[in-house]
């Protein structure tokens, strides 16, 4: 059925979907409902929450003509940046020009909750995904740009101006906060090492030193996972789209070091510490 599109300013779409977890006849009428507001509207594109359902399930436009279905899907890896300018059915197809990426390669469930792995290699078509990705995950062309650039935008949206060119940045493949993790994990590394020694004819005065060096590297890790969290939470402030610097990320990121740290310091206690 038909389902009326969503359109600016209507702050309803404003909500992070929620996953799928059911295929059953729900799923297949909500399916059927952004096929048919697609074909109604002659779209390429829709997301769910372009038509008031708020989960995670978008479809586009294959080159035969049929829509195909993307629930749960993820940006495993993004290269090549580029500018795209890019027309929205929410923005009554005004065009807008944000940075994407050219090449990625995602996850996501099909239209049976199998999931499936691709790669897409083609501009128009990554910058499709991405859009609809962006819908998924509270995020939308105007969230791309600079304060400045998102207050013209809005003007020109409202008839006031004229849509501003592109000066803007986006999330760097290459982040800062990956420093951090990096030394944390050499740490750690050499915390396990350290665990063997006793396994070998070394002095007690060297199991000794090692000893010093877990316990300043216990220290020193967990000082480094805070600064981590606040880096990526200034991250996250300046790449509003950037998923990678979502706080869930960054809590698991965490967590998993804070797993492999603990038991590291205490077996380091008992083994080189008496």
């Amino acid at each position: 059925m038909v389902q009326p599109l969503k359109r600016y300013p209507d702050e309803s779409i404003n909500v992070n979907s929620g996953p799928v977890r059911s295929f059953k006849e729900s799923f297949n009428t909500m399916l059927q409902d952004l096929i048919d507001t697609a074909k109604e509207h002659n779209l390429d594109a829709l997301s769910a929450i372009q038509i008031g359902y708020p989960y995670a399930l978008f479809i586009i436009k294959e080159d035969n003509g049929s829509y195909k279905a993307y629930a749960n899907a993820r940006i495993i890896q993004q290269k090549e940046p580029f500018e795209s300018t890019e027309k929205c059915s929410y923005f009554f197809d005004i065009p807008i020009t944000v940075k994407r990426f050219a090449k990625l390669s995602i996850v996501y469930d099909d239209e049976n909750g199998n999931m499936q792995t691709l790669k897409i290699e083609d501009k128009k078509k990554a910058a499709k995904f991405q859009r609809m990705v962006d819908f998924v995950f509270n995020t939308s062309l105007l969230d791309r740009l600079k304060p400045s650039q998102r207050e013209a935008a809005i003007k020109a949206l409202a008839g006031e101006g004229h849509m501003p060119s592109l000066d803007s940045y986006l999330c760097p493949s290459n982040s800062k906060k990956d420093y951090f993790i990096s030394v944390i994990d050499k740490l750690l590394f050499f915390m396990f090492i350290s665990l063997l020694l006793p396994l070998f004819n070394i002095s007690k005065s060297t199991l000794d030193s090692w000893y010093t060096y877990d316990k300043i590297a216990t220290i020193a890790v967990i000082l480094l996972l805070i600064g981590f969290f606040f880096y990526a939470q200034y991250e996250a402030k300046k790449y509003r789209q950037c998923t990678s610097c979502q706080i869930g990320n960054q809590i698991g990121i965490i967590i998993k070091r804070l797993i492999a740290l603990i038991p590291l310091s205490i077996a380091a206690y008992f083994i080189l510490g008496r």
